[in-house]
């Protein structure tokens, strides 16, 4: 069971949940660059990195027989802000693709860099597969 949190009277936020409430088996996602399988970037660009990072992680939830519905929280690692925001109509439309509607908490914060050199992005995530 999962029940988004957020309270009458506040915005709605956009593209997130303000928080989540949910139980059962947690499954935590290590943070995903936009890299392949074979640790290779593919590309250099930001919305084609989010592609990849968010691919990443359904690949991995479905180890754990969870879906992208199941997840209830993200974290957004960016190297710009700038182009992160000048790009978020691209981002939210790759997210849908690969994610669906479904806007669980998140994070998103500037980083000063990667430990990955030429990575845009960095996401991570905790699903919670009901009991």
């Amino acid at each position: 069971m999962m029940q988004m949190l957020n309270p009458g009277g506040w915005s709605r936020p956009k593209g997130y949940s303000n928080g989540v409430a949910a139980n059962g088996r947690m499954v935590f996602v290590a943070g995903q660059v936009g890299w392949d399988g074979n640790e290779v970037f593919q590309t250099d660009d930001l919305v084609g990195q989010v592609r990849q990072s968010l691919t990443n992680i359904v690949t991995i939830l479905a180890e754990a027989s969870a879906k992208p519905e199941h997840i209830v929280r993200m974290n957004w690692y960016l190297a710009d802000k700038d182009e992160y925001n000048a790009r978020l109509g691209e981002i939210g439309a790759v997210y849908r693709e690969l994610i669906g509607r479904h806007f669980p908490a998140m994070t998103a914060l500037q980083v000063a860099g990667f430990v990955e050199l030429g990575a845009k992005i960095e996401i991570e995530v905790t699903a919670m597969i009901p009991a």
